[in-house]
């Protein structure tokens, strides 16, 4: 076997000598004219664009075999721009045709090359001749086949533009391989590119190119992955008289908002949309997209439905979905209708720009809401954005243990919001319902709510300001805390001038409650509240300013007793701790001990002494001044014995 080896190794090294010779042969006696001239031959047939080269040229044949031309720019379809312009572009030679003085390109290198593309109306580019050749030269048959199967970028810079909406976008540090091997249809593309600020990994692949190339449907796998997003397609594609590409899509990002940005999209708010993940089955004609079979997350929320994005000029996204349980918590956390002091409104000025920007059209059902600390059952909401006009709808909503219906509405005019409201509550939790949406924690029971409200304002204070509109509430078995009308009006029944007792405490119990406001330019008018209880009844009339916060109220107090006693009351300062007071003539001219003093007060004579010793009786007397702080009239006595 050894011998074997050896005379089988003897005439191969021969066969390499000879090949050495031949090839130190050829690189003396090769015409380098020819050899420059059958590459720019075959670039030309391959990729349909003219070479000008205006630069040197190297060929090396040994120990690498390869021309480089410095300077070139390549260009097709009658333009005067060059498509492509490269520093150096370097044809690596197939070794065994170059032995027979053939020459055949291998593959390509573009170091630093400058690629621009132009998009026409029409929808050509100015890379249309390009890829026209490139169908036409790999098709089965073709006299001019594809000579070479790789392309690598080096370095690469390319500007594109639409000429049709002026956009332009620009990728950077460029380094691809695109490869179609002689011997299969498929292409493929991997490489990264700098893109708005981030290094992006980037491949594509294409199952039949040609078919790809000529319109026809080709199997699609495309990949991008970024600090800010990750996308795949599985699907295929084709173009025959627009591009559609159907597929599964998938896309991933660990902050939506981030996203949005780097994309170059409008950000919607300024809370929320973190963490998105979005797997459906797309069908992409144009600039449309049809999603179906969607699974969606976003911030925690998951949902399922259909979905369809267009950018006609103008973004539009229409979407069907329904989830278990969502928080919309996150989108409201910044949208504050009071200020840190909670005894103010907030002033800061609205942000509408995002209102302007694109068109929304959702329904979306939930098993459970939450919305701040306000949790719903059940709920069907409708949103409409169009034009800078948002309209809000909620067709059923189970909240404080009722049903809510109605609609809310959101129009932009420069930085001012016109807002309208209207929504109805039946058979809901007062207490709570009246806390979260009015600052009111005073009422309990169960009843309904009736609202109707419109209000401009470029803040929530502004808003407030301008209110109009009206409210009614109907309650039963339930009460309201601050006071016992009960206990108190039995009090001064028997004891009018009690003294300064505390009417601040415990609650009054009612069987049925009305209470009827309406709004203008901010302040609430009492047109009939009733409060009936078992044993005490209480009516009210004034206003209430919401800007302020606070009450401006009269009201009478009676018991439901033989007697009919009445107390007339009044009820001012802030809404979440009023004061809540008996009229104090009233309670003098019940007293048979001091009613006769009001007629006195008349006397001026008598009027000094009678009002000392009302205030005497009522508790409302002024406090002497301490002993060590001597009043101005005992100061001058003082003064006038020293």
């Amino acid at each position: 076997m050894a011998q074997g080896m050896k005379r089988l190794g003897t005439p191969i090294a021969a066969l390499l000598g000879l090949a050495l010779i031949a090839l130190i042969a050829t690189s003396w006696l090769i015409n380098r004219d020819a050899l420059r001239k059958a590459v720019e031959t075959q670039i030309r047939d391959v990729t349909g664009l003219e070479l000008n080269v205006a630069g040197a040229i190297d060929i090396s044949l040994l120990p690498a075999s390869y021309i480089s031309f410095h300077d070139v720019g390549l260009k097709g379809g009658g333009t005067s721009d060059p498509a492509l312009h490269v520093d150096v572009l370097t044809a690596n030679l197939r070794l065994l045709p170059l032995l027979l003085q053939r020459f055949e390109i291998a593959d390509l290198t573009l170091l630093r090359p400058r690629i621009h593309v132009s998009l026409q109306p029409d929808g050509e580019s100015n890379w249309t001749p390009f890829i026209q050749t490139i169908a036409r030269t790999m098709k089965p048959g073709a006299e001019n086949q594809v000579s070479f199967s790789e392309i690598r970028i080096q370095d690469g810079v390319l500007n594109y533009e639409d000429t049709a909406t002026h956009g332009t976008e620009k990728f950077e540090d460029i380094d691809l391989s695109l490869a179609w091997p002689s011997i299969s249809r498929s292409f493929a593309a991997t490489g990264q590119f700098d893109w708005r600020g981030e290094r992006v990994d980037g491949s594509i692949s294409f199952a039949d190119f040609v078919a790809a190339l000529s319109g026809d449907r080709s199997g699609l796998k495309a990949r991008i992955a970024s600090a800010p997003l990750k996308l795949a397609f599985d699907g295929s594609v084709a173009n025959r008289t627009s591009p559609m590409m159907e597929g599964t899509l998938t896309i991933d990002s660990p902050s939506l908002r981030n996203a949005l940005r780097w994309t170059g999209q409008p950000q919607p708010g300024s809370g929320g949309f973190g963490r998105f993940a979005l797997k459906a089955r797309a069908n992409v004609v144009g600039a449309s997209i049809a999603l179906t079979n969607v699974n969606v997350e976003l911030d925690g929320n998951t949902a399922e439905g259909v979905m369809t994005y267009a950018n006609n000029g103008r973004q539009t996204l229409q979407a069907t979905l329904a989830a278990d349980a969502l928080d919309f918590t996150p989108y409201i956390s910044t949208f504050r209708l009071l200020a840190s002091g909670a005894r103010d409104w907030n002033r800061q000025l609205f942000d509408l720009n995002a209102l302007s920007t694109t068109d929304l059209d959702m329904r979306l059902s939930a098993a459970k809401l939450t919305v701040g600390p306000t949790k719903l059952g059940r709920t069907a909401i409708g949103a409409n954005l169009r034009n800078g006009t948002l309209a809000l709808s909620v067709g059923e909503a189970q909240v404080y243990g009722g049903i809510a219906k109605g609609s809310f509405g959101i129009a932009r005019s420069d930085t001012v919001a016109d807002i309208k409201a209207q929504f109805q509550f039946t058979d809901v939790d007062l207490q709570a319902c009246a806390s979260e949406l009015f600052g009111l924690n005073k009422l309990s029971g169960r009843g309904n709510i009736n609202v109707s409200l419109v209000a401009s304002g470029s803040s929530p204070f502004g808003l407030v300001q301008s209110l109009d509109g009206s409210a009614t509430v109907t309650g039963h078995d339930g009460a309201i805390s601050g006071f016992n009308a009960e206990q108190l009006l039995k009090r001064l029944e028997r004891r009018p001038l009690s003294g300064g007792g505390n009417f601040r405490n415990g609650s009054t119990p009612y069987d049925s409650l009305t209470i009827a406001v309406k709004f203008s330019d901010g302040v609430a008018t009492a047109e009939d509240i009733r409060v009936e209880g078992p044993a005490a009844k209480i009516t009210m009339t004034g206003t209430a300013s919401v800007p302020t916060r606070e009450y401006d109220m009269k009201g009478v107090a009676s018991l439901n007793s033989a007697s009919g006693f009445e107390l007339p009351f009044v009820v001012q300062g802030p809404w979440d701790d009023p004061l809540i007071f008996p009229d104090p003539e009233s309670l003098i001219r019940r007293s048979p001990a001091s009613a006769p003093l009001l007629d006195m007060l008349k006397d001026r004579k008598g009027g000094n002494a009678v009002r000392s010793a009302i205030e005497r009786i009522t508790g409302t007397a002024k406090r002497p001044a301490p002993a060590d702080s001597p009043t101005a009239e005992n100061a001058k006595e003082g003064a006038k014995s020293n």
